[in-house]
């Protein structure tokens, strides 16, 4: 039995471990990604790991998950200070849904303090650093589990 989780990464986080090291780290998401495929083969899910900059691609692969996804863990990036689009989007799909922020983003500038995202949003994980991901891999799969 497939269960298939997309993992889908929001603006400027193709730039991790390069940009602003200081706050997001030296892991790239390439980093990100062989330890989210490792944390899901061991929980028997399958997982599709995408990054955009571009907003409706991001919520493209939300569309594509309500047909055949278990569950979703997205760290929108900026995105989740302006979209209602992938909030909407997201509306749309029933399974789980996990946000996730490297940074702490309550101890940041004011406007990253609002997410239309977690309007949404059954769990949201922030300041962990790229741990945070796999953490997130643990919530969903135990989510899944539990909904099934």
């Amino acid at each position: 039995m497939s269960r298939i989780v997309y993992l889908l990464n929001g603006p400027n986080l193709n730039l991790l471990g390069k940009r602003q090291p200081h706050i997001y780290g030296h892991e790239t998401l390439a980093d990100v990604e062989t330890d989210c495929r490792r944390a899901a083969e061991q929980r028997g899910l399958d997982l599709r790991f995408y990054q955009s900059n571009r907003e409706y691609e991001i919520i493209d692969w939300i569309h594509e998950a309500r047909e055949t996804g278990d569950g979703i863990i997205i760290n929108p990036a900026a995105f989740t200070h302006t979209s209602v689009a992938i909030l909407d989007a997201l509306n749309t799909f029933e399974p789980p849904v996990i946000e996730v922020h490297i940074s702490n983003v309550h101890k940041r500038e004011a406007f990253r303090h609002h997410s239309y995202v977690s309007l949404r949003a059954d769990g949201v994980i922030a300041g962990l650093g790229t741990q945070g991901y796999t953490l997130a891999i643990l919530r969903i799969a135990h989510l899944i589990d539990t909904k099934k």
